[in-house]
Parts: C-alpha cells; sequence; structure tokens
C-alpha cells in the first residue's frame, strides 16, 4: 500500500512596512541575530521585543517596520539553519560522484553548519513548540526536506553496494541527531575537537554498522586530535 503524500505547507508571510526587499532581507538578518542571542540568553518568552532592540541598538518601533512580533523572529531564526541545510548540502555534494563519499560530505557539511548556528540549532529544540501551529508544521516539512537529502545519499550506498539493506529512514535520523548534537553538547565536544575531528570520529563509530564487507577498507581514517589537551 502506498504512503500518501506529505501535503505542501504553505509557508506563512511575514509582514513588512518596507518595499525595499534588499533593505528588509539585511535589516531581518540583523534582527533575527541579535533575538537569537536574546532568546538563547534569557528564554524566549522572558523576552521582549525591547531586549532585541537594545541588544541591536535599534528602537522598538524599527523593529516593527520589519515585522509583526517576536514570533517572527523566532520563525526566521530556525527558518535559516533548515535553509542553510537545503543550500549548502547540494553545494557540498555538486562534484562528489563517489556513493560513499557523498554520504560523508553531507554528513560533514550538515555539521558545519551547526557548527555555525550553534544557538540557533539548540533554540530549534527549545522553542519550536512556541510557534503557531503552522509555522511547527512548517519546520517540520522543511526537516523532512534535508533528511530526503541525506537518505538519498544513503540509498546510493546502498545500490552500489557499499552499505548494506538498512532501514534508511532510522539511519537517517540518527545521523542528523548525531549533526544535533555538536550543538547541543559544544559545552563539551568544543573543548575536546573540531567539528570536522567530531564527523571524523562520528563517522567510523556509524559506519562500522553499515558497510559491507568489502567496503570496510575504506572507513575514514580518524584525524589526530588537536583540543584534547583542553579535556
Amino acid at each position: 500500500m502506498s504512503k500518501r503524500p506529505t501535503p505542501a505547507v504553505r509557508s506563512p508571510e511575514i509582514k513588512t512596512k518596507v518595499e525595499d526587499a534588499g533593505l528588509v532581507e539585511r535589516r531581518r538578518a540583523q534582527l533575527t541575530a541579535s533575538a537569537i542571542t536574546c532568546f538563547s540568553a534569557n528564554g524566549y518568552h522572558a523576552t521582549t521585543i525591547r531586549d532585541i532592540a537594545e541588544h541591536a541598538k535599534v528602537s522598538v518601533g524599527l523593529i516593527y517596520q520589519y515585522v509583526e512580533d517576536k514570533e517572527d523572529l523566532l520563525f526566521l531564526a530556525l527558518e535559516e539553519v533548515l535553509t542553510s541545510y537545503r543550500r549548502q548540502i547540494p553545494l557540498a555534494l555538486a562534484d562528489v560522484t563517489d556513493p560513499l563519499d557523498r554520504f560523508c560530505a553531507a554528513v560533514r557539511v550538515y555539521c558545519r553548519v551547526n557548527d555555525a548556528s550553534i544557538e540557533a540549532t539548540v533554540l530549534a529544540y527549545r522553542e519550536t513548540k512556541s510557534l503557531r501551529r503552522d509555522r511547527r508544521d512548517l519546520i517540520k516539512q522543511w526537516e523532512l526536506e534535508t533528511n530526503k537529502l541525506i537518505a538519498a545519499c544513503i540509498r546510493a550506498c546502498i545500490k552500489a553496494g557499499v552499505f548494506e539493506d538498512i532501514d534508511v529512514e532510522l539511519f537517517t535520523h540518527q545521523l542528523i541527531m548525531f549533526s544535533h548534537g555538536w550543538a547541543l553538547k559544544a559545552w563539551r565536544f568544543g573543548t575536546r575537537m573540531t567539528v570536522d575531528e567530531y564527523v571524523d570520529r562520528g563517522l567510523r563509530l556509524m559506519l562500522n554498522a553499515v558497510l559491507t564487507e568489502g567496503a570496510r577498507e575504506r572507513i575514514p581514517a580518524a584525524k589526530p586530535k588537536s583540543r584534547a589537551s583542553a579535556a
């Protein structure tokens, strides 16, 4: 029995009083960055628009020229992370043809996006529930779209005989949780290794369980530790 396709969720329009699209993009990026910092430090519900305005060094009135409320800023913060996944993963795979290399590259760039957006990644775990339902549904759909990029790499490895015939969705989610783990546990891992070392070590652990016998010699070599002395 075939599964029904997931219904498309329309992106909610965020209203602005400014007509210059370029200015809206730049100003929203500034305000979103300040919002992420404030939400991370004080919590979403305790943070006020005035807090964000003070951090961004703008007036409260200016913020309301670009968004209607602080939920708009929370949504923009989470949207940026998910958009980065969907933008950066295809770019990283553009010139890579070998299935296992494509898989490793996809995992690596996913982790690098989290490394570049640690506060926003943690915020997604803490505060997605604070969004309206239509926006929560959209975040979920975008996550599933990102997952498809990883899943496609896994299926290609299975087809090429590099991976065993594994549960693709389960392995995909294990990889997503591994990638998010870099941000969620940055207080620990960040003192012991770089993000690329984290990926190398994680891939060695995970690939042992899924590589076919003939492909086991292709497990990526772990790079030397660079921050172990800080442990």
